[in-house]
């Protein structure tokens, strides 16, 4: 049976690491003028919580300064996207799992109000039953605490459902938390994304493939 399906927020509902990326590189620049590349963006801080892609951006500076530009970053983001688009497929599926009865939850490293932004920016603010950030746990991915307790909000085994991920942090959690997972090759490659465990990758939720997975297992 299916009977969940638990979604990363970044990269995966919608695409916003670029977003990420000019608030960041923006935030530098203006504070220190130091320059900030992709590669580095993709190396320091896709998929991680604040805590740790702060630690590793400026390993000499305080905790309160992390803590600081984290707030600085986010305000930024939030403004870079007032409007957001799903990625494609993203609301054919949601349909889909209303009608099946097939629970829906976001578990993200993303702060609260990023979250609650996103999804209104998105209009999917009603569309999940939980979501579950990262922060407010005791440990973010890539430990598998927050998936685990996205299954425990939603009443269900990791057998009986399906995790979407962009990211290597996010895919690691969700696989230890024994989750069948899909990668969306927003943020990463295919290959990058098969060789951090994800049972499948794809590039939107139209791909074929990942709908006759959802049929079998909805089906038993």
């Amino acid at each position: 049976m299916l009977t969940a399906l638990l979604f990363d927020l970044d990269g995966t509902l919608t695409d916003t690491d670029k977003l990420h990326l000019v608030a960041i590189q923006q935030l530098l620049w203006e504070e220190d003028n130091r320059p900030f590349t992709e590669a580095q963006f993709e190396a320091l801080c896709s998929g991680r919580a604040n805590a740790e892609l702060c630690a590793l951006l400026f390993p000499e500076r305080s905790v309160e300064h992390h803590r600081a530009f984290a707030d600085r970053k986010e305000a930024r983001f939030r403004a870079l996207s007032q409007t957001l688009e799903p990625i494609a497929g993203l609301t054919d599926l949601l349909a889909y799992a209303h009608t099946h009865g097939i629970g829906r939850v976001v578990v993200t490293n993303a702060p609260r109000a990023n979250a609650d932004h996103m999804l209104a920016a998105l209009g999917l603010a009603d569309a999940f039953a939980s979501v579950v950030v990262a922060e407010e746990l005791a440990r973010a991915k890539p430990d598998p605490l927050p998936y685990l307790t996205g299954l425990e909000r939603l009443g269900a085994e990791a057998g009986t459902a399906l995790a979407f991920e962009d990211s290597i942090p996010g895919l690691t959690a969700a696989k230890a938390a024994g989750l069948f997972t899909v990668g969306l090759a927003t943020s990463q490659s295919a290959a990058a994304l098969l060789a951090a465990g994800a049972d499948l990758v794809i590039d939107d939720f139209t791909d074929a493939r990942l709908w006759q997975v959802i049929e079998a297992r909805r089906q038993g």
